[in-house]
């Protein structure tokens, strides 16, 4: 029996703090997003796209960025050639809510699991931004590759880290640790 109530603990956990970042996520963006009149993406979509080129302009590239205009994301441009876009799950949120529902429903001592959260966003965000700064750079590059680059290759960039994480998390810090 103490092995389910376990299950049923974790469940509660991540289920619980997973669809309540999520509803504050949603509220965010509901208030955030334009969409009448012309389109207005998330101040975090937009200064992840805002990131990505300042990151790709350091690198020698041209890049800029401008919200579309006809769809909910940011486009990004290189050489003045439209070449990608940030849309809302581009900016690493939902992975980062994901990752947090993790944590807390192994959670460790509360020091531990409020810094592995706080430093473990930041890597899976800034991760995420050498992510977009380097798929635009292959899609620039290489545009006949862009279903392994976009729909394989990018995102076990991101899953893979944050997958990563949470084993570090588990084995090392979590009441579960071994």
């Amino acid at each position: 029996m103490n092995k389910y109530k376990k299950i049923t603990v974790f469940l509660i956990k991540f289920f619980g703090t997973y669809f309540l970042l999520f509803a504050i996520y949603a509220a965010y963006l509901h208030k955030s997003q334009i969409k009448e009149n012309g389109f207005q993406c998330s101040s975090l979509t937009t200064k992840v796209a805002d990131q990505t080129v300042s990151l790709l302009n350091t690198f020698g590239y041209h890049v800029t960025s401008i919200q579309h205009s006809e769809e909910m994301s940011v486009k990004l441009l290189v050489s003045g050639q439209y070449v990608a876009r940030v849309i809302e799950g581009c900016n690493s949120m939902s992975i980062i809510i994901l990752f947090v529902s993790f944590i807390i429903a192994f959670a460790g001592p509360t020091k531990n699991t409020i810094l592995y959260v706080i430093i473990g966003s930041l890597i899976i965000y800034g991760i995420n931004i050498l992510r977009i700064a380097f798929l635009t750079m292959m899609l620039y590059k290489y545009p006949q590759e862009q279903l392994l680059l976009h729909n394989l290759v990018f995102p076990a960039i991101i899953y893979g880290t944050t997958f990563l994480l949470w084993i570090v998390w588990v084995q090392k810090f979590s009441h579960y640790k071994k």
